[in-house]
Protein backbone atom coordinates (compact mmCIF):
# COMPACT_ATOMS: atom_id res chain seq x y z
CA UNK A 1 0.00 0.00 0.00
CA UNK A 2 1.19 3.49 -0.79
CA UNK A 3 1.18 5.86 2.19
CA UNK A 4 1.07 9.61 1.58
CA UNK A 5 1.99 11.97 4.39
CA UNK A 6 0.07 15.08 3.43
CA UNK A 7 0.53 18.67 4.58
CA UNK A 8 -3.18 19.26 3.84
CA UNK A 9 -2.15 22.67 2.37
CA UNK A 10 -0.85 23.80 5.78
CA UNK A 11 2.88 23.92 4.98
CA UNK A 12 3.11 27.70 5.41
CA UNK A 13 1.66 27.52 8.93
CA UNK A 14 4.95 26.00 10.08
CA UNK A 15 7.35 28.35 8.29
CA UNK A 16 10.27 28.96 8.65
CA UNK A 17 10.88 25.29 9.56
CA UNK A 18 8.86 23.97 6.61
CA UNK A 19 10.45 26.31 4.10
CA UNK A 20 12.92 23.48 3.61
CA UNK A 21 10.97 20.31 4.48
CA UNK A 22 7.46 18.83 4.47
CA UNK A 23 5.58 18.82 7.77
CA UNK A 24 6.24 15.09 8.14
CA UNK A 25 9.99 15.78 8.31
CA UNK A 26 9.65 18.00 11.39
CA UNK A 27 11.46 16.55 14.39
CA UNK A 28 8.97 16.26 17.23
CA UNK A 29 10.41 14.42 20.20
CA UNK A 30 13.07 11.78 19.64
CA UNK A 31 12.23 11.26 15.96
CA UNK A 32 10.59 13.01 13.03
CA UNK A 33 6.88 12.60 12.41
CA UNK A 34 7.63 10.43 9.36
CA UNK A 35 9.88 8.14 11.40
CA UNK A 36 7.09 7.71 13.95
CA UNK A 37 4.61 6.71 11.25
CA UNK A 38 7.09 4.37 9.59
CA UNK A 39 7.90 2.66 12.90
CA UNK A 40 4.24 2.10 13.82
CA UNK A 41 2.82 1.22 10.41
CA UNK A 42 5.82 -0.98 9.58
CA UNK A 43 4.67 -1.34 5.97
CA UNK A 44 4.04 0.55 2.77
CA UNK A 45 5.88 2.94 0.45
CA UNK A 46 5.99 6.50 1.82
CA UNK A 47 5.77 9.76 -0.09
CA UNK A 48 4.78 13.38 0.55
CA UNK A 49 2.05 15.73 -0.52
CA UNK A 50 3.64 19.08 0.26
CA UNK A 51 4.29 22.60 -1.01
CA UNK A 52 5.09 23.02 -4.70
CA UNK A 53 8.62 24.34 -4.15
CA UNK A 54 9.52 21.27 -2.05
CA UNK A 55 8.06 18.61 -4.34
CA UNK A 56 11.15 18.13 -6.57
CA UNK A 57 13.31 17.39 -3.51
CA UNK A 58 11.09 14.97 -1.62
CA UNK A 59 9.38 11.81 -2.83
CA UNK A 60 6.28 13.03 -4.67
CA UNK A 61 2.93 11.41 -3.97
CA UNK A 62 1.29 9.63 -6.91
CA UNK A 63 -1.71 11.57 -8.19
CA UNK A 64 -4.42 8.98 -8.81
CA UNK A 65 -3.43 5.59 -7.43
CA UNK A 66 -4.99 3.96 -4.39
CA UNK A 67 -3.33 5.11 -1.18
CA UNK A 68 -3.69 5.81 2.51
CA UNK A 69 -3.43 9.59 2.97
CA UNK A 70 -2.40 10.68 6.47
CA UNK A 71 -2.50 14.17 7.92
CA UNK A 72 1.18 14.89 8.63
CA UNK A 73 0.40 17.14 11.61
CA UNK A 74 -0.83 14.12 13.59
CA UNK A 75 1.42 12.28 16.04
CA UNK A 76 0.77 8.55 15.63
CA UNK A 77 -0.09 6.11 18.39
CA UNK A 78 -0.73 2.37 18.38
CA UNK A 79 -4.48 2.95 18.78
CA UNK A 80 -4.57 5.50 15.98
CA UNK A 81 -2.52 3.33 13.63
CA UNK A 82 -4.88 0.41 14.18
CA UNK A 83 -7.83 2.63 13.30
CA UNK A 84 -6.18 3.81 10.09
CA UNK A 85 -5.29 0.30 8.95
CA UNK A 86 -8.94 -0.75 9.38
CA UNK A 87 -10.16 1.93 6.95
CA UNK A 88 -11.51 0.84 3.58
CA UNK A 89 -11.43 2.76 0.31
CA UNK A 90 -13.86 5.67 0.50
CA UNK A 91 -13.62 6.04 4.29
CA UNK A 92 -12.01 8.82 6.33
CA UNK A 93 -11.02 8.87 9.99
CA UNK A 94 -12.03 12.09 11.76
CA UNK A 95 -11.28 13.60 15.16
CA UNK A 96 -13.78 16.35 15.83
CA UNK A 97 -13.57 18.42 12.62
CA UNK A 98 -10.00 17.34 11.74
CA UNK A 99 -9.36 14.69 9.12
CA UNK A 100 -6.73 12.28 10.44
CA UNK A 101 -6.52 10.00 7.42
CA UNK A 102 -8.49 8.62 4.50
CA UNK A 103 -8.17 5.80 2.00
CA UNK A 104 -8.55 6.92 -1.58
CA UNK A 105 -9.51 4.53 -4.37
CA UNK A 106 -7.92 4.19 -7.80
CA UNK A 107 -8.48 7.24 -10.03
CA UNK A 108 -9.44 9.41 -7.05
CA UNK A 109 -10.91 12.74 -8.17
CA UNK A 110 -9.89 14.65 -5.03
CA UNK A 111 -13.40 15.02 -3.60
CA UNK A 112 -13.89 13.50 -0.13
CA UNK A 113 -17.37 14.94 0.40
CA UNK A 114 -19.01 11.56 -0.20
CA UNK A 115 -16.54 9.56 1.94
CA UNK A 116 -17.92 7.69 4.95
CA UNK A 117 -16.84 9.30 8.22
CA UNK A 118 -15.35 7.11 10.96
CA UNK A 119 -14.93 8.91 14.29
CA UNK A 120 -11.75 8.50 16.33
CA UNK A 121 -12.50 8.76 20.05
CA UNK A 122 -9.03 8.20 21.48
CA UNK A 123 -6.38 10.63 22.68
CA UNK A 124 -4.82 12.68 19.90
CA UNK A 125 -1.67 14.79 19.84
CA UNK A 126 -1.34 17.02 16.80
CA UNK A 127 0.51 20.10 15.64
CA UNK A 128 -1.84 23.05 15.48
CA UNK A 129 0.79 25.80 15.76
CA UNK A 130 4.55 25.91 15.31
CA UNK A 131 5.01 26.52 19.04
CA UNK A 132 3.46 23.11 19.75
CA UNK A 133 6.89 21.71 18.90
CA UNK A 134 7.99 22.82 22.36
CA UNK A 135 4.71 23.36 24.25
CA UNK A 136 3.49 19.77 23.61
CA UNK A 137 6.96 18.24 23.70
CA UNK A 138 6.60 16.69 27.16
CA UNK A 139 3.75 14.40 26.09
CA UNK A 140 5.53 13.35 22.89
CA UNK A 141 8.83 12.61 24.62
CA UNK A 142 7.17 10.40 27.22
CA UNK A 143 5.34 8.53 24.45
CA UNK A 144 8.53 8.23 22.35
CA UNK A 145 10.60 6.88 25.22
CA UNK A 146 8.89 3.50 25.34
CA UNK A 147 9.42 3.08 21.59
CA UNK A 148 13.06 4.20 21.57
CA UNK A 149 14.34 2.65 24.80
CA UNK A 150 14.46 -0.91 23.51
CA UNK A 151 16.72 -3.51 25.07
CA UNK A 152 18.99 -3.10 28.07
CA UNK A 153 20.42 0.31 28.88
CA UNK A 154 24.18 0.80 29.10
CA UNK A 155 25.11 0.96 32.76
CA UNK A 156 25.66 4.46 34.11
CA UNK A 157 29.14 5.34 35.30
CA UNK A 158 29.39 5.34 39.13
CA UNK A 159 30.19 9.07 39.12
CA UNK A 160 26.63 9.80 37.93
CA UNK A 161 23.63 10.40 40.18
CA UNK A 162 19.97 9.66 39.37
CA UNK A 163 17.14 11.36 41.26
CA UNK A 164 13.54 10.47 40.48
CA UNK A 165 11.08 7.75 39.58
CA UNK A 166 11.50 7.58 35.78
CA UNK A 167 14.35 5.74 34.03
CA UNK A 168 17.53 6.97 32.38
CA UNK A 169 18.34 5.07 29.18
CA UNK A 170 21.82 5.08 27.66
CA UNK A 171 21.98 3.64 24.15
CA UNK A 172 24.89 1.70 22.67
CA UNK A 173 28.25 3.52 22.86
CA UNK A 174 26.72 6.46 24.76
CA UNK A 175 28.48 7.67 27.87
CA UNK A 176 28.01 10.12 30.72
CA UNK A 177 30.37 11.07 33.53
CA UNK A 178 29.75 12.98 36.77
CA UNK A 179 26.26 13.94 35.63
CA UNK A 180 23.12 14.55 37.71
CA UNK A 181 19.98 13.08 36.11
CA UNK A 182 16.64 14.24 37.60
CA UNK A 183 13.77 12.10 36.30
CA UNK A 184 11.01 13.21 38.68
CA UNK A 185 8.96 14.69 35.81
CA UNK A 186 9.91 12.32 33.01
CA UNK A 187 12.46 9.89 31.56
CA UNK A 188 15.82 10.76 30.00
CA UNK A 189 16.99 9.16 26.75
CA UNK A 190 20.61 9.33 25.57
CA UNK A 191 21.05 8.21 21.96
CA UNK A 192 23.71 5.97 20.42
CA UNK A 193 27.21 7.41 20.55
CA UNK A 194 26.10 10.51 22.48
CA UNK A 195 28.33 12.05 25.14
CA UNK A 196 27.33 13.85 28.32
CA UNK A 197 30.35 15.60 29.78
CA UNK A 198 31.09 15.98 33.46
CA UNK A 199 29.26 18.50 35.60
CA UNK A 200 26.08 18.48 33.51
CA UNK A 201 22.66 18.60 35.18
CA UNK A 202 19.79 17.13 33.15
CA UNK A 203 16.08 17.08 33.97
CA UNK A 204 13.52 14.94 32.16
CA UNK A 205 11.63 14.51 30.03
CA UNK A 206 14.67 14.85 27.81
CA UNK A 207 16.17 13.25 24.72
CA UNK A 208 19.75 13.65 23.52
CA UNK A 209 20.06 12.44 19.92
CA UNK A 210 22.56 10.02 18.44
CA UNK A 211 26.18 11.27 18.39
CA UNK A 212 25.31 14.56 20.09
CA UNK A 213 27.43 16.13 22.80
CA UNK A 214 26.34 17.81 26.02
CA UNK A 215 29.26 19.99 27.01
CA UNK A 216 30.72 20.40 30.51
CA UNK A 217 28.49 22.01 33.09
CA UNK A 218 25.42 22.23 30.87
CA UNK A 219 22.05 22.75 32.56
CA UNK A 220 19.13 21.34 30.56
CA UNK A 221 15.52 21.47 31.75
CA UNK A 222 12.79 19.31 30.26
CA UNK A 223 10.89 19.04 28.15
CA UNK A 224 13.78 19.27 25.70
CA UNK A 225 14.72 17.32 22.59
CA UNK A 226 18.20 17.57 21.06
CA UNK A 227 18.50 16.02 17.61
CA UNK A 228 21.36 13.89 16.26
CA UNK A 229 24.87 15.32 15.80
CA UNK A 230 24.27 18.46 17.90
CA UNK A 231 26.42 20.23 20.49
CA UNK A 232 24.77 21.90 23.46
CA UNK A 233 26.05 23.84 26.43
CA UNK A 234 24.99 26.61 28.81
CA UNK A 235 21.35 26.66 29.90
CA UNK A 236 18.39 25.28 27.93
CA UNK A 237 14.76 25.03 28.98
CA UNK A 238 11.99 23.46 26.88
CA UNK A 239 13.87 23.47 23.57
CA UNK A 240 13.40 21.49 20.36
CA UNK A 241 16.63 21.35 18.37
CA UNK A 242 16.81 19.60 15.02
CA UNK A 243 19.86 17.71 13.71
CA UNK A 244 23.36 19.14 13.17
CA UNK A 245 22.76 22.35 15.14
CA UNK A 246 24.94 23.87 17.83
CA UNK A 247 24.45 25.90 20.96
CA UNK A 248 27.75 24.92 22.42
CA UNK A 249 28.53 27.75 24.82
CA UNK A 250 27.17 29.71 27.77
CA UNK A 251 23.92 31.61 27.33
CA UNK A 252 20.21 30.88 27.76
CA UNK A 253 17.84 29.32 25.22
CA UNK A 254 14.27 28.73 26.36
CA UNK A 255 10.90 27.78 24.84
CA UNK A 256 12.55 27.74 21.45
CA UNK A 257 13.04 25.75 18.25
CA UNK A 258 16.20 25.55 16.13
CA UNK A 259 16.10 23.95 12.68
CA UNK A 260 18.98 22.00 11.15
CA UNK A 261 22.49 23.40 10.65
CA UNK A 262 21.93 26.36 12.98
CA UNK A 263 24.67 27.81 15.18
CA UNK A 264 24.41 30.16 18.15
CA UNK A 265 27.65 31.92 19.03
CA UNK A 266 29.05 32.13 22.55
CA UNK A 267 26.88 33.96 25.08
CA UNK A 268 23.89 34.18 22.76
CA UNK A 269 20.77 34.68 24.89
CA UNK A 270 17.06 34.54 24.22
CA UNK A 271 14.30 36.17 26.19
CA UNK A 272 11.33 33.86 26.65
CA UNK A 273 9.22 36.10 28.91
CA UNK A 274 8.17 39.71 28.39
CA UNK A 275 8.93 42.23 31.14
CA UNK A 276 5.20 42.84 31.59
CA UNK A 277 4.52 39.06 31.68
CA UNK A 278 2.07 39.55 28.80
CA UNK A 279 1.09 37.25 25.96
CA UNK A 280 3.80 36.74 23.33
CA UNK A 281 3.13 37.61 19.70
CA UNK A 282 4.96 35.78 16.92
CA UNK A 283 5.34 36.55 13.23
CA UNK A 284 2.84 34.50 11.23
CA UNK A 285 3.92 33.84 7.63
CA UNK A 286 0.43 32.96 6.45
CA UNK A 287 -1.06 36.19 7.81
CA UNK A 288 1.97 38.35 7.01
CA UNK A 289 1.89 39.96 10.44
CA UNK A 290 2.46 39.28 14.13
CA UNK A 291 -0.25 37.25 15.84
CA UNK A 292 -0.92 36.33 19.45
CA UNK A 293 0.29 32.86 20.44
CA UNK A 294 -1.71 32.40 23.63
CA UNK A 295 1.64 31.75 25.36
CA UNK A 296 3.39 33.62 28.13
CA UNK A 297 6.69 31.87 27.40
CA UNK A 298 8.09 31.88 23.87
CA UNK A 299 11.69 32.49 22.80
CA UNK A 300 13.28 31.92 19.38
CA UNK A 301 12.09 30.12 16.25
CA UNK A 302 15.02 29.74 13.81
CA UNK A 303 14.95 28.21 10.33
CA UNK A 304 17.58 25.90 8.85
CA UNK A 305 21.15 27.15 8.18
CA UNK A 306 20.75 30.37 10.19
CA UNK A 307 23.54 31.59 12.42
CA UNK A 308 23.98 34.09 15.27
CA UNK A 309 27.32 35.66 16.23
CA UNK A 310 28.69 35.92 19.77
CA UNK A 311 26.67 37.90 22.32
CA UNK A 312 23.55 38.04 20.14
CA UNK A 313 20.47 38.98 22.19
CA UNK A 314 17.11 37.74 20.89
CA UNK A 315 13.96 39.38 22.16
CA UNK A 316 10.88 37.46 23.28
CA UNK A 317 9.10 35.81 20.36
CA UNK A 318 11.73 36.24 17.63
CA UNK A 319 11.37 34.45 14.28
CA UNK A 320 14.43 33.97 12.05
CA UNK A 321 13.99 32.63 8.53
CA UNK A 322 16.08 30.25 6.43
CA UNK A 323 19.81 30.97 6.12
CA UNK A 324 20.04 34.30 7.95
CA UNK A 325 23.37 35.49 9.37
CA UNK A 326 22.89 37.69 12.45
CA UNK A 327 25.53 39.65 14.34
CA UNK A 328 26.18 42.94 16.11
CA UNK A 329 25.41 44.66 19.41
CA UNK A 330 21.83 45.19 20.58
CA UNK A 331 18.58 43.38 19.90
CA UNK A 332 17.76 42.33 16.33
CA UNK A 333 14.15 42.88 15.31
CA UNK A 334 11.57 40.22 16.13
CA UNK A 335 11.24 39.02 12.55
CA UNK A 336 14.31 38.42 10.41
CA UNK A 337 13.57 37.32 6.84
CA UNK A 338 15.38 34.49 5.09
CA UNK A 339 18.72 35.19 3.40
CA UNK A 340 19.36 38.26 5.58
CA UNK A 341 22.80 39.46 6.64
CA UNK A 342 23.35 41.87 9.55
CA UNK A 343 21.83 42.89 12.85
CA UNK A 344 20.49 45.82 14.87
CA UNK A 345 22.76 48.26 12.99
CA UNK A 346 21.20 47.30 9.66
CA UNK A 347 20.26 44.39 7.43
CA UNK A 348 21.12 43.55 3.84
CA UNK A 349 20.48 40.66 1.47
CA UNK A 350 22.63 37.59 1.99
CA UNK A 351 23.73 36.73 -1.55
CA UNK A 352 22.76 33.19 -2.40
CA UNK A 353 26.17 32.34 -3.86
CA UNK A 354 27.85 33.39 -0.61
CA UNK A 355 25.20 31.59 1.45
CA UNK A 356 25.78 28.39 -0.47
CA UNK A 357 29.56 28.68 -0.08
CA UNK A 358 29.09 28.86 3.69
CA UNK A 359 26.66 25.94 3.71
CA UNK A 360 29.12 23.85 1.72
CA UNK A 361 31.88 24.54 4.25
CA UNK A 362 29.57 23.77 7.17
CA UNK A 363 28.45 20.43 5.73
CA UNK A 364 32.00 19.52 4.75
CA UNK A 365 33.07 19.78 8.42
CA UNK A 366 30.60 16.95 9.12
CA UNK A 367 31.77 14.94 6.07
CA UNK A 368 28.49 15.56 4.24
CA UNK A 369 28.39 16.66 0.61
CA UNK A 370 26.53 19.83 -0.35
CA UNK A 371 25.17 18.05 -3.41
CA UNK A 372 22.91 19.08 -6.29
CA UNK A 373 19.80 18.28 -4.28
CA UNK A 374 20.87 20.60 -1.45
CA UNK A 375 21.83 23.31 -3.92
CA UNK A 376 18.51 23.00 -5.70
CA UNK A 377 16.61 23.24 -2.42
CA UNK A 378 18.56 26.39 -1.49
CA UNK A 379 17.63 27.97 -4.82
CA UNK A 380 13.96 26.96 -4.44
CA UNK A 381 13.71 28.47 -0.94
CA UNK A 382 15.55 31.61 -2.09
CA UNK A 383 13.17 32.09 -5.02
CA UNK A 384 10.10 31.58 -2.83
CA UNK A 385 11.22 33.85 -0.01
CA UNK A 386 12.50 36.59 -2.33
CA UNK A 387 9.24 36.61 -4.26
CA UNK A 388 7.12 36.57 -1.10
CA UNK A 389 9.21 39.06 0.87
CA UNK A 390 9.94 36.76 3.81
Amino acid sequence: MHIILSDFDETSRFYPLTLSRPIAELRFGITTLKQKWRNLLNQGVFSYDTAEHLTPYFSKAPENSAAIVINATIVPSAELTEGILQLKAGQQLMWQSKCIAYVRPENFDGDRAHFEVIAFEGELIHLDHITDLFSKLDKVLIRDFDEAAMGTSVELHPTCMVIGKHPVYLSKDANAFATIFNTEEGPIYIGAGAKVMEGSILRGPLAIGDFSTVKMGAKIYGATSIGPHCKVGGELNNVSMFAYSNKGHEGFLGNSILGEWCNLGADTNTSNLKNDYGEVKLYDYSAGRFKATGLQFCGLIMGDHSKAGINTMFNTGTVVGFNANIFGAGYPRNFIPSFTWGGPQGMSDYRIDKAMETAERVLERRSIAFDDREKGLFVAVHELTTKSGF
